[in-house]
């Protein structure tokens, strides 16, 4: 081999280096661009699932103090229907005694006074 053929050897060796080492770099920016990206995605979906767990908190705390169970309103319900029954049979007596003070005679004629005068 002649110094011309060995030196277009290496130059041939080189440009073929550079070009696998340029293919390389690009390949490495492009997974570094991904992985930032994924990073960038991933940090977003957490805080966002932070921000809805959140929420989900808040709504429970506004659910357990607007809403009664099936159990509470059903003890409120009877409380209440107690309540009423205990204004009917008021009332019921009420008109009972109306009616006896109507059938006994509402009509009292009042006594003259006897006096000194």
């Amino acid at each position: 081999m002649t110094a011309e053929q060995i030196a277009g050897a290496i130059i041939f060796f080189i440009t073929v280096s550079g070009v696998l080492w340029g293919v390389w770099w690009r390949i490495e920016g492009k997974v570094k661009e991904a992985k930032n990206e994924a990073s960038m995605k991933a940090e977003a979906a957490a805080a966002l699932a932070g921000t809805a767990r959140q929420e989900l908190a808040e709504y429970r705390t506004h659910v357990a103090e607007t809403f009664v169970t099936k159990q509470g309103q059903k003890e409120q319900t009877e409380t209440m229907l107690i309540a009423i029954n205990g204004i009917r049979t008021d009332i019921k007596g009420l008109n009972d005694r109306i009616d006896r003070i109507f059938e006994s005679g509402a009509v009292r004629q009042s006594r003259p006074r006897s006096g000194n005068g």
